[in-house]
């Protein structure tokens, strides 16, 4: 209608004014109601041809959208493991810090496997100051043993030389000091490989025990910590009626909601038509009105436009995909972000707006190469924003009305 009304202005009026004053027809005689597509249809055909244009252009340069919304993510209150509730620390509506305990799993069988790992780790350290007394004890049998073996010895070259003088010694007797020194020395050998085994025992055994022990511990205290379920975030706490004694599945039942402070507060995403997909880009400057926050007009920046359409996305499966089946093609998803801080305060995440993207040709105005005629288009093109802006502030105008008055209230 606003367009409608301008275009008018520049070529009904004049042609009137032409028929009004230069050929002096007058209105209600010679310009009449059944008079009046005949005597203005030069005007008439110009305003439309022209409001057409002016609106293409418009919405071309400068797009529109109402599919905005400041979408938000929430994050589901989940334990990592199944069980009973023991224990609820928040209620409903509550408000969080992160790291904030929100409930906490029956954890005796986790308690009883870290007590097992405790116990174990005790166990190995009593293992270690035994095998210290071992060690001791090995070391006392193996001079016992090489006393004996040097004795060993020391009989069997006494008799050896005295058999090499002829003297009254048996040849068996020298064989039986030769077996008994044998049998000594074997015994030194297996004392000094019990004292590796039970070196080897304290330097590698024993402490691999011990390692194995503490990473046993350490899993039974990760096991344990799951049991109690924090906050990640600060937000706040929804749709939350856990009671102790209930089952909580990490599959099928989850225990609540849990909304970010910051969810919904920092940007708008916007769905604009595909045609517009070579307009829009990257640092365009963009307005906003929301129903959340009525009679604001919100300044924002264009901060990043997806470079896919959502509706065309194909996910495998065992059946062909028809595209006749994507009945309605999807928009091209447009991320605006305030322009200054604070600009979405107020706003209550999820809500819906209506938003205005504006084609600036600064830029290409300041080249020095730039012909007239493509001089003037983008004059034009810049010049037009107004008519948008205008029928946003219109809209912003008559959002609460529409919604509280015409909307069945």
């Amino acid at each position: 209608m606003f367009e409608l009304l301008l275009c008018s202005m520049l070529t009904v009026f004049p042609d009137y004014l032409f028929r009004r004053y230069v050929q002096g027809k007058r209105l209600g005689r010679d310009i009449n109601l059944y008079t009046v597509w005949y005597e203005l249809r030069w005007g008439i055909t110009a305003c439309l041809l022209l409001t057409v244009s002016l609106i293409t252009l418009i919405f071309y340069y400068h797009p529109s959208t109402k599919n905005v919304t400041a979408i938000f993510r929430t994050v589901t209150i989940l334990p990592e493991t199944t069980g009973r509730v023991a224990e609820v620390f928040v209620g409903v509506n509550a408000k969080v810090q992160a790291g904030d305990p929100l409930f906490r799993l029956d954890s005796s069988e986790q308690e009883a496997a870290r007590e097992t790992a405790q116990r174990q780790i005790a166990e190995t350290v009593a293992e270690a100051a035994v095998a210290q007394t071992e060690l001791a004890a090995a070391d006392g049998l193996i001079q016992q043993a090489q006393g004996a073996y040097q004795q060993s010895l020391d009989e069997l070259a006494t008799r050896q030389e005295l058999l090499r003088r002829n003297a009254d010694v048996s040849v068996r007797e020298v064989e039986r000091l030769q077996i008994a020194a044998d049998g000594r020395k074997g015994a030194l050998d297996a004392a000094v490989a019990n004292k590796r085994t039970i070196e080897t025992k304290l330097s590698s055994l024993l402490p691999a025990q011990k390692a194995s022990a503490e990473a046993a511990l350490a899993q039974a205290q990760v096991e344990l910590d799951k049991t109690l379920v924090r906050a990640g975030v600060a937000g706040t706490v929804q749709q939350f009626t856990l009671r102790p004694g209930d089952i909580v599945n990490t599959m099928i039942r989850p225990a609540g909601i849990l909304v970010p402070e910051e969810a919904g507060r920092v940007a708008l995403i916007a769905g604009f038509g595909q045609i517009e997909a070579q307009v829009m880009k990257k640092g365009m400057i963009a307005e906003a009105t929301c129903i959340g926050k009525p009679f604001t007009i919100i300044p924002m920046v264009v901060t990043e436009v997806q470079d896919v359409i959502a509706a065309g996305q194909l996910r495998a499966s065992d059946q062909l995909l028809d595209v006749g089946q994507i009945a309605q093609g999807g928009t091209l998803t447009v991320f605006l972000e305030p322009l200054y801080p604070g600009l979405l305060a107020g706003l209550p995440p999820g809500s819906s707006c209506i938003a205005n993207a504006y084609t600036n040709n600064h830029e290409a105005l300041a080249a020095k190469d730039i012909g007239t005629a493509e001089w003037l288009f983008l004059h034009v093109v810049d010049t037009v924003a107004i008519v948008h802006a205008m029928i946003l502030r219109m809209q912003a105008l008559l959002l609460p009305v529409q919604t509280l008055v015409l909307g069945g209230h």
